[in-house]
């Protein structure tokens, strides 16, 4: 996303209302006044364990998205929130007990009443419903397949939802076609095509080329010592490492020959 899609994307309550849990620690201990009166202290300036706490917050953080791929800021921040909160309340239980319990309620309630949006935009997604729905398209379809494993839980599936939704709108076709299975509702997809959907699964998301109902490739894959390869999921990195171009070029070749044939028949008739 752009800059302005960026900003734009602030505005909404649940980025709003992260941001002020993810900060308030910080900012409320740095303003001369309320400082004073919330931490009884003359002296508003952070101690050294507190320091310790945002120090270890910040390379937990740094590690995490990196790991997340994540290539944007609201990737980064939806990457981090969870962490910065966790420490946020850390600090507050650490300043006053009664204002740990604050804000933790505060936590609960924004996540249970303000969920994160899902992408909206323009897309050309076939959503599977467990499975058995899976395998029966894959089995009854001849068509090229490019497939997300994903869980509604997940950063890096989150931040990686309007890349897929851009790709499948710029090269899905009748024989070119994109489709996603959330393998936290349908852990069974999961298990039959190795993916973890694991708290610690390293694999979410994973994007499967399917051909002929056969697994062609996959991002993220694992070397020949069984270690997964880190994949960052980029719209460039995608399409170079399924072909895009070409796979997109082949189908659409294929359809206009089947097209062309059907022309022919419907002549002869």
């Amino acid at each position: 996303m752009s800059i302005k899609q960026d900003l734009l994307q602030l505005t909404k309550p649940y980025y709003l209302i992260n941001i002020i849990l993810s900060f308030s620690y910080i900012v409320l201990k740095r303003i001369p006044g309320i400082c004073n009166y919330l931490f009884q202290t003359d002296n508003c300036e952070f101690e050294g364990r507190e320091t310790e706490i945002l120090f270890f917050l910040l390379i937990v953080i740094v590690m995490r998205t990196r790991k997340a791929g994540s290539s944007s800021m609201i990737s980064y921040l939806t990457s981090s929130f969870v962490y910065m909160k966790i420490a946020n309340m850390i600090l507050w239980f650490n300043a006053d007990y009664l204002m740990g319990i604050v804000y933790s309620i505060l936590f609960i309630l924004g996540a249970l009443l303000v969920p994160e949006p899902t992408y909206a935009g323009p897309n050309n997604i076939v959503y599977f419903r467990g499975e058995s729905n899976l395998a029966e398209q894959l089995a009854a379809d001849k068509a090229t397949w490019l497939i997300t494993f994903y869980t509604a839980w997940n950063p890096a599936c989150v931040a990686f939802a309007p890349v897929f939704a851009k790709l499948s709108s710029d090269y899905g076709l009748d024989n070119l076609k994109f489709g996603k299975i959330d393998i936290g509702r349908h852990p069974e997809a999961g298990t039959k095509h190795h993916v973890s959907d694991s708290s610690l699964s390293k694999q979410l998301p994973t994007v499967i080329l399917f051909q002929e109902g056969k697994e062609v490739t996959r991002r993220p894959t694992v070397d020949s010592k069984g270690k997964l390869i880190k994949f960052f999921f980029s719209e460039e990195n995608v399409q170079m490492a399924f072909g895009l171009n070409n796979l997109y070029d082949k189908a659409k070749s294929e359809q206009k020959q089947n097209n062309k044939s059907i022309s022919n028949d419907k002549k002869h008739e």
